[in-house]
């Protein structure tokens, strides 16, 4: 039942954890689980794997926000202890938050495209 979405609208409706299709149903039941299908809409999602590639996608944007922070700040006004904490904890709780929207990017691009990762559950 895959209707003619615009890919940018089937993202961002990715994006705020929403049905790419309809934008009415959620795409998670749990933090990283996808559900089988829209609530909404009936759209199947169970079948579309996106595992590797929202780490890949995580770890790429943490990165290249906080390497710079790394260099062009002067971190020698706190203790080198306090900094590594504090920057650890940021990272990862930057990292839990990006997750979920990493995959559910993903899951949109595959569902949208049809990619390999998109494999529809045949019926009988």
């Amino acid at each position: 039942m895959q209707a003619d979405v615009d890919f940018k609208i089937a993202a961002l409706r990715a994006l705020r954890g929403r049905c790419p299709c309809c934008g009415q149903g959620k795409l998670f039941r749990a933090y990283l689980k996808q559900v089988e299908q829209c609530s909404a809409c009936g759209e199947r999602f169970g079948q579309i794997r996106a595992d590797d590639a929202a780490p890949w996608l995580t770890l790429i944007i943490l990165g290249h926000v906080f390497l710079p922070l790394i260099f062009l700040f002067n971190w020698d006004w706190m203790p080198l202890w306090v900094a590594m904490v504090s920057m650890s904890a940021l990272v990862m709780a930057l990292a839990l938050v990006l997750l979920p929207r990493s995959k559910a990017l993903f899951i949109a691009i595959l569902w949208r495209t049809k990619a390999p990762g998109y494999k529809p559950v045949e019926l009988g």
